[in-house]
Formats: C-alpha cells, structure tokens, sequence
C-alpha cells in the first residue's frame, strides 16, 4: 500500500487566520468554501489530516492536502474552487466587460429594435457588432449579468423597477418613478 505523502501547512498569518474563521462563520457563504476554510484551520491548530477531513465534513484526507499544498502556494484565494469541469470557458474577464458595457449601452429603438434590453436581444446585438461577440450565447450573457449583481425582473425586463419614461404632449420626455413600486411587488 502506497504511503500518502507527508506535507505541513505554513504558519498562517493574522489576517489569514481572521478570514479563514470569518469564512466559517459565514451562515451565506458557499458550503466548498466553508469545508475548505474548516479543514485549513483544523490543520492549523494541529489536527492531522483525516481529523481535519472530519471537521470539514469529508471522508478522505487526499483532498485536504491537495487543499493545503495550494493554500501554501496560493494563500487564501485557495479557498475559492477552480473551474468543476465541463468545457473550458470560452470568454474571459476582457469578454464579460464588452457583455456589461453593450448591456449598460441604452438600446436604439431604431438599430436594437427594442426598447429595453432581453437576452435575445443583447445577444442580437453583441453578435452584430463589429468588435462584438460572433458566437455569444444567451447562457453566457445570463451568467455574466449574475456575476455582476444583476437579476431579471417578473416584468420580463432588466430595468430598474418603477421608473418609466413618458413623453409629454410638447414632446419633452421625463422619467417618472412610482414611489410605492416597492410595496406593490409584495
């Protein structure tokens, strides 16, 4: 039977060991994170591996040490989970931005043909574009919106809730905000 190697967490530094505790006391963070932030400080305080495994919930202490080899190369962004499988993404950090700055881009009635973005319609455009995204899919677009704090609206619609913009009889345009939009979404 072949021998697991032996390997030894680096001391922690104050601030690692103060966001590693406030992970696991985090009741609305990520449950890997959590196992993950458990299992280093169980290493730390000088549990053995499996003890450590135990602690965060696991059966096997492999992926405790995979975990701490990392956490001694990479510090605390170890904690976050690399990419699970599946295909590779095809967009990167460069490609989110063009997707959140043609989306923050108010659309043309005219050249969108919308007045408000959807899905289809943000993909429509970022594949026309000539710096755009040929290939963009409505998953991809989802995902990066998510990613950035946006939600999409019962109103079918990522606009703000209550506002409205209204074209006056003298054709100015004013944007009106209904005050207890809030209360009638409950």
């Amino acid at each position: 039977m072949a021998q697991g190697r032996r390997i030894q967490l680096r001391a922690l530094t104050g601030a690692e060991r103060s966001a590693l505790e406030q992970l696991t006391r985090a009741g609305s963070e990520r449950a890997d994170r959590v196992a993950r932030a458990k299992a280093l400080l169980a290493v730390a305080d000088g549990a053995s591996l499996t003890a450590a495994a135990q602690a965060a919930g696991r059966r096997s202490a492999t992926a405790v040490t995979h975990w701490v080899a990392r956490f001694n190369t990479e510090g605390l962004p170890a904690v976050e989970p690399r990419h699970g499988g599946g295909p590779p993404r095809q967009y990167g950090a460069a490609e989110q931005e063009r997707i959140l700055r043609e989306f923050r881009r108010p659309p043309d009635r005219r050249r969108d043909g919308t007045a408000t973005w959807s899905l289809t319609t943000l993909q429509r455009a970022l594949r026309q574009a000539p710096d755009g995204l040929p290939q963009v899919s409505t998953w991809t677009i989802l995902v990066t919106l998510w990613e950035a704090g946006y939600t999409w609206q019962q109103s079918r619609t990522w606009c703000p809730t209550g506002t409205a913009r209204r074209k006056r009889r003298d054709g100015t345009v004013v944007t009106t905000t209904d005050p207890a939009a809030t209360p009638k979404k409950t």
